[in-house]
């Protein structure tokens, strides 16, 4: 669409510097004036009144934005060839302002909710790769098809003699660049009226509340609760019966930590052992056992001593 454009406004009267190629960053000017309105006004809005715009609905109101672009520059191809056959002159290269706008806005819309969807819907592991199939879709994909579509109406872009010189106003009077905006018309219609369809708004619908109850619920994976188990094993050796834990037990071993600390916890219990109570011990001390043994033993020896002492 922006090379058609080019090819438009390269007959047009340019104004001071601004000529066909300079009016291309009129695209870049409404995406950041816009974006700032929509992004911090618009929005904003919508989100206090709770009220969200499905994305489909974005990519409609994207390409109803495209195909009145499209219409405005159906409108100045038509006042190119009036103004040509009327006074022989060129309109002024501002008339492209309108359509360069107009697509910015639709861009903001669109585009930002492709790359949206992209980023949400995809997996973890695969967000970098779906970001840059969408860059490919959004870029690369719409210039491709251009060139397909370009070579299939050639004949539109030729002139009265059949050549594809079309850069003067009076080769660009005879060729029908016309009937090309006519189709993107159609197309960009097309990519409306399908946006709108409510069995496209549920399916995509269905793909996003998907997405978003995996990331709510990442444990429902078998594969992502094995690597955890893993990590969980390779980090503290503890086996599989231990891996679940509740927040309970994690408390109570931390407050057994704090309280015995990392080694050996150490318990009193009863035991039998010989001799006298210890009660009352420093009360009444116990008898020297050996004392009295030998004071018996001695008085033992002197009784059988005796006889034998008044014989002499």
């Amino acid at each position: 669409m922006a090379t058609t454009f080019i090819v438009q406004g390269s007959v047009m009267k340019p104004c001071g510097m601004i000529d066909a190629p300079m009016m291309n960053n009129a695209d870049a000017i409404s995406v950041l004036a816009f974006g700032y309105i929509i992004g911090n006004i618009i929005y904003p809005e919508l989100n206090r009144r709770q009220i969200k715009i499905p994305t489909t609905h974005k990519f409609a109101i994207g390409s109803a934005f495209g195909a009145v672009a499209v219409g405005c520059a159906i409108i100045t191809d038509y006042q190119i060839h009036r103004v040509y056959k009327e006074r022989g002159e060129a309109i002024s290269i501002l008339w492209q302002s309108f359509p360069y706008f107009l697509i910015g806005i639709g861009e903001i819309f669109a585009v930002s909710a492709a790359y949206e969807v992209a980023f949400t819907v995809a997996p973890a592991k695969k967000k970098s790769l779906a970001s840059a199939a969408n860059l490919f879709m959004v870029g690369g994909a719409p210039n491709v098809f251009c060139i397909y579509l370009y070579n299939a109406c050639r004949s539109w872009f030729l002139n009265a003699n059949g050549l594809a010189h079309i850069h003067k106003l009076s080769d660009y009077s005879t060729a029908k660049v016309v009937n090309y905006f006519w189709l993107l018309e159609a197309i960009a219609m097309f990519g409306v009226i399908v946006n709108l369809l409510p069995p496209v708004k549920n399916w995509v619908a269905s793909i996003e509340e998907a997405a978003a109850e995996a990331v709510k619920t990442p444990m429902n994976t078998p594969m992502i609760r094995k690597n955890l188990k893993q990590r969980r094993k390779d980090r503290g050796g503890t086996n599989s019966n231990n891996d679940e834990e509740t927040p309970l037990i994690k408390a109570k071993k931390h407050a057994d930590y704090l309280k015995y600390g990392s080694g050996p916890e150490l318990r009193k219990f009863g035991s039998m052992r010989a001799g006298p109570s210890l009660k009352n011990a420093h009360h009444n001390p116990p008898h020297d056992v050996g004392q009295g043994q030998s004071t018996s033993l001695a008085r033992e020896v002197k009784n059988k001593l005796e006889p034998y002492a008044d014989k002499k």
